[in-house]
């Protein structure tokens, strides 16, 4: 061989080499042992920073199928917004990513559903781009709105919240309406009649909410004196709303206090839902009824932010869906969905480790589980797809640490 065969050979290998060792990263889970679907899908993952303009503006990151013509690596830093009291307004830290910032839309299968992704209770919208990231990979443009909201040690900006988390949603869904139609950015990138609604904490309250289940104070009030009778170390939540019932009548613009259900915020077109120890208890039972669309609840049994019979058990129970899914991490606690922290090191800046990790599970572990069973549920009901389908019966979805209990799978 030639010296001038022998160098353009080498560089092909190299170049091979490379791109196969992206493909690698790019097709893996967090860990080696990822279950099917907790494996990175086929699809460049692009994002862009978008503001929804309005009487009170709405930030929003757009997770989309992407371009990569040239193989770059999919690295990012994202800003993570900080929204703890004691901190100034608009400060940022950082979440690390894998991810093409502004890179150009893969129409090759499009549009692709869409999945609107609430986050936490004053958790900044990137904390959950692992998540989103994975979703996009399988095909799905995923919508974060950065909700306006305030940690304080009053937590007093949550009933607040529970009245306006649902109207953000309603808000994002006019801006791809507007945005998916001819000349808009998101022109030919979604379909915005195929959609799930998924979050975390209060953002699976709000995912609740999205499908159409009523809060009802009521109901809470005869639950939280039962649980204050009980003892049920649950009940602390009960003083994050309760006294507010005036303040929050006056915020969703009533001119009473509803003596039953309140108004629902929600729009026909959500079609399946993923609350992740979304907070159950503010709706009652009858409430919980109304939603009748594919549910998958998540949670960890030892969760102390939303007790696992305050929040995913209860959705299971009395959700009408035809297909429903409950999965418990066995002994988790309550930001197992939330970033690793290494990824989001502001949580351990500031001494909030539990904000990052868990007290049992390994991160990486449980993350793969939670994009296995959040993508089969999400391209079973938004693709039909059939194999994802059958990953969610109870006989092929028993995993170590995790109890799993479902209807019509």
């Amino acid at each position: 061989m030639s010296r001038k065969l022998l160098v353009l050979f080498l560089v092909v290998m190299m170049l091979s080499s490379s791109i196969m060792a992206q493909d690698e990263m790019t097709r893996s889970g967090a860990r080696s042992d990822a279950p099917t679907y907790g494996v990175r899908g086929a699809y460049a993952v692009g994002t862009r920073d978008l503001v929804i303009e309005g009487e009170t503006s709405l930030d929003i990151t757009v997770w989309y199928p992407a371009q990569n013509p040239n193989n770059l690596a999919e690295t990012i830093t994202y800003p993570y917004v900080i929204k703890w009291e004691g901190f100034p307004e608009g400060a940022t830290s950082t979440v690390n990513g894998h991810a093409l910032a502004d890179a150009e839309f893969n129409l090759s299968a499009a549009p692709y559903p869409l999945v609107i992704l609430s986050p936490a209770f004053s958790a900044g919208r990137t904390a959950y781009a692992w998540l989103a990231e994975h979703l996009v990979s399988h095909g799905f443009v995923v919508v974060a709105p950065e909700h306006h909201e305030m940690y304080t040690q009053a937590l007093d900006w949550f009933w607040r919240a529970t009245i306006t988390r649902p109207q953000d949603i309603l808000t994002v869904f006019e801006y791809v309406d507007a945005q998916t139609t001819a000349g808009g950015v998101l022109e030919g990138v979604i379909d915005p009649q195929t959609v799930a609604v998924i979050g975390h904490s209060l953002g699976g309250y709000t995912a609740l909410a999205a499908a159409g289940a009523p809060i009802n104070m009521a109901s809470m009030a005869a639950l939280c004196e039962s649980a204050l009778e009980a003892s049920d170390p649950a009940a602390w939540l009960c003083d994050l709303t309760l006294p507010y019932v005036a303040e929050m009548t006056a915020l969703a613009d009533l001119d009473a206090a509803p003596e039953g259900d309140w108004p629902v915020w929600a729009d026909p077109r959500v079609d399946a839902i993923v609350p992740m120890a979304g907070d159950a208890y503010q709706f009652d039972p009858a409430g919980l009824a109304e939603i009748d669309i594919p549910v998958l609840a998540m949670g960890g049994t030892l969760d102390t932010g939303t007790p696992y019979h305050w929040g995913p058990l209860r959705t299971f129970e009395h959700v009408s869906s035809d297909r429903k899914a409950q999965l418990g991490f066995e002994n988790a606690e309550h930001m197992i969905f939330s970033s690793t922290c290494d990824v989001l090191p502001f949580y351990t800046e500031v001494g909030f480790d539990n904000g990052c990790r868990d007290h049992v599970w390994d991160m990486a572990r449980a993350h793969d589980l939670i994009n296995h069973f959040t993508t089969a549920f999400l391209l079973a009901e938004l693709k039909g797809d059939t194999d994802a389908a059958s990953a969610l019966s109870p006989d092929l979805a028993t995993f170590p640490g995790v109890s799993y209990a479902a209807q019509g799978f």
